[in-house]
């Protein structure tokens, strides 16, 4: 068995890798990658994994789901185009690659992009402070989970319209979805495999914006209104994100998700804080729960010590090659038992260089 530590795309269960294998051979006497998306089978899965987002995350009236391409990339354009206003300016907090790639695509569609808060002056190991967002802007954006620099937003910041990318945490806890203009997030974190991104989005700002220049395809309104399904979506992507919700569903859905989830971050931070060969990477406070990232205290241990979590089929642990050390993802499908063996490996090299 090996213990996928991987940042995306990541693991899922085994039920739904086993569903979905099927699938692929066998959909109602077709391969569900040879269906065609008009098919009532697959608008059924569709309608389905819509339904099921909307439960899960307890999503309220007036709120639209999509499944659309892309990936978050695309999402800092279609962000923009669609909650541009009058002011043609928006608030953005930058807190690492993702955000910064935000920023820079807002500007390119006409957006005066004011950053009201940043943690770039410390190599986004921490997210900022007393943010407070400013009356004459469209929306304010930011990025929930930092997949790369490993913190993450315990606490969401207040604005008349916000906006975020929730690609590495949506369905990891509870939130109020009803505090959100738009959510966006790429699927293969915990929702799914790559290719299909998911998009909620409150009725009320569809079909406002103020952009002289917008594609059909990146127009929210024209995508609700045809459900998805404006242009072919990606079916299989969909089709499997639509069997992770039912699975966790049924299993106690995001609060017992949650519970886990905290659990697992809280061993290995543990870990990290009480063995002398490793240190945290980022403020305590603003620990991400999802990415665990974390050095050596002697780099020189590095090819000893990674020959040892290699040795116990542990996969994936290596940090993002712009900042190095390690990075420990621990996405909803990541069993703690897996987490357990990365702790023993960390306890064992410590007892043997002691």
């Amino acid at each position: 068995m090996k213990h996928n530590f991987g940042a995306g795309p990541c693991i899922l269960p085994q039920a739904v890798f086993k569903q979905a294998s099927e699938a692929v051979l066998d959909f109602n006497g077709l391969s569900i990658l040879e269906v065609s998306h008009r098919h009532k089978d697959f608008v059924a899965v569709m309608d389905e994994a819509i339904d099921l987002t909307k439960k899960v995350l307890g999503v309220p009236d007036g709120y639209s789901v999509l499944f659309l391409q892309g990936g978050a990339t695309l999402g800092f354009t279609i962000t923009a185009l669609n909650m541009m206003r009058e002011h043609k300016r928006a608030a953005y907090i930058n807190t690492g690659t993702w955000s910064s790639g935000a920023i820079r695509e807002a500007g390119k569609v006409g957006i005066e992009v004011l950053e009201i808060a940043s943690s770039q002056d410390r190599n986004f190991s921490y997210i900022p402070k007393g943010i407070v967002c400013p009356d004459d802007v469209d929306y304010l954006h930011f990025t929930s989970n930092n997949t790369i620099a490993g913190t993450q937003f315990h606490d969401f910041p207040k604005a008349k319209h916000l906006v975020c990318d929730m690609s590495s945490d949506i369905f990891s806890k509870e939130i109020n979805v009803a505090d959100f203009d738009l959510i966006y997030a790429g699927a293969q974190k915990n929702l799914g495999p790559a290719g299909a991104t998911l998009y909620i989005v409150k009725d009320e700002v569809l079909g406002k914006s103020t952009s002289q220049f917008m594609p059909t395809y990146m127009d929210l309104k024209k995508q609700a209104d045809k459900g998805s399904m404006l242009n072919t979506p990606p079916v299989f992507s969909v089709y499997t994100a639509m069997l992770n919700l039912k699975d966790l569903q049924a299993h106690g859905g995001v609060k017992e998700k949650q519970k886990q989830n905290d659990a697992k971050a809280a061993l290995l931070y543990q870990e990290i804080d009480s063995n002398p060969l490793f240190e945290g990477t980022v403020a305590k406070e603003d620990r991400s729960k999802m990415n665990v990232t974390f050095k050596l205290t002697d780099e020189s241990l590095k090819e000893e010590f990674d020959k040892n979590w290699k040795s116990a089929d542990i996969v994936g642990l290596p940090g993002h090659r712009s900042v190095g050390g390690y990075r420990a993802s621990l996405y909803n499908a990541l069993e703690i038992d897996s987490v357990r063996v990365l702790v023993e490996v960390m306890k064992e090299f410590a007892r043997v260089k002691a």
